[in-house]
């Protein structure tokens, strides 16, 4: 009898750049919000970002034949789209009215922790010793850098620090959600109901809540950028990414993205990069490495096909 052999991720170095570039692009999506919302407005800048990143996965989804099913997942899209676009991406820009990119950005990076508590929850998780480790870490960093961090601790710093947690709350439901309701879904094809769904449901916010004034130049720029470069671009990449090296290697992009969130916060908006601040990303992301049960281990090769879990 064959003994089978330990399974392990190969990167290339296309994947490498992937990686790279994906979290390079949501880590200055952090930047492009801060740019624009002031000017725009929470709810008019993410009405913009998710209909322009909508049309362009559309243009993509049908030119390989990947349409969703409107008729008959319109309901599951619009759900998705509240969970995983629309409200999260609105209380981010919300946020970043009060709190600097870069904190938003760390803040985000705590999804993990409130997936691994929903996944506990409906009994598809473990709470291991090492993952409620994890769990506490990522707390202890988040108040590290809400409590000691570079802006006074008010009760709007904490409002706002508690809408981008309330974000990765709803991130982590979205992703439990498109599993539950499209499992065997093309992921760009849901990223793209996705995007829609969010348009639909903001349309008449943003009506009701519209930009007090034409945009400016840099306004602009940052909007068109956010849309189709950091989302419409960084999901596509993303994508690609999970096909090509799996969920936990994907997983990666959850520490980079805050660094580089960080990095281009403090070149382009001149925010402060403090001792504090790099305290309470490290002890966030070793956090979210003990709840991930990153680095990987090694697991035995499969008999049978298993199916791979897939997020938007």
């Amino acid at each position: 009898m064959t003994t089978p052999r330990a399974r392990r991720t190969t990167w290339a170095a296309t994947d490498i750049a992937a990686l790279l570039a994906v979290a390079a692009l949501w880590g200055a999506s952090f930047l492009f919000i801060r740019v624009a919302v002031d000017e725009l407005g929470p709810v008019a800048l993410i009405e913009a970002r998710v209909l322009l990143a909508g049309l362009a996965l559309l243009v993509a989804v049908t030119v390989l034949r990947k349409q969703p099913a409107w008729r008959r997942d319109a309901t599951g899209y619009l759900i998705l789209g509240a969970l995983s676009a629309a409200a999260p991406f609105t209380l981010i820009a919300v946020a970043e009215l009060r709190i600097t990119a870069s904190l938003a950005a760390i803040l985000n990076a705590t999804t993990p922790l409130f997936a691994l508590l929903f996944g506990a929850a409906r009994g598809h998780e473990t709470l291991t010793a090492r993952r409620l480790t994890g769990v506490l870490l990522g707390l202890l960093g988040v108040t590290v850098l809400v409590g000691l961090g570079p802006l006074t601790p008010d009760a709007s710093l904490i409002a706002a620090a508690g809408a981008s947690l309330l974000a990765a709350i709803l991130y982590a439901l979205g992703g439990i959600y498109a599993r539950t309701r499209f499992p065997t879904t093309a992921p760009i094809t849901v990223a793209t109901g996705q995007q829609l769904g969010a348009a639909a449901l903001l349309l008449l916010p943003t009506l009701a809540l519209p930009p007090r004034q034409a945009p400016t130049t840099s306004v602009g720029a940052a909007v068109l950028a956010l849309a189709l470069v950091s989302t419409a671009l960084g999901f596509a990449l993303f994508y690609r990414l999970l096909a090509r090296v799996g969920p936990t290697g994907a997983l990666c992009v959850t520490f980079l993205a805050p660094v580089f969130g960080l990095t281009w916060a403090a070149l382009f908006l001149a925010e402060p990069l403090t001792p504090t601040t790099g305290a309470g990303l490290l002890t966030v992301l070793a956090g979210i490495a003990l709840v991930t049960d990153l680095p990987p281990r090694r697991q035995p090769a499969a008999t049978t096909t298993r199916s791979t879990t897939r997020r938007p």
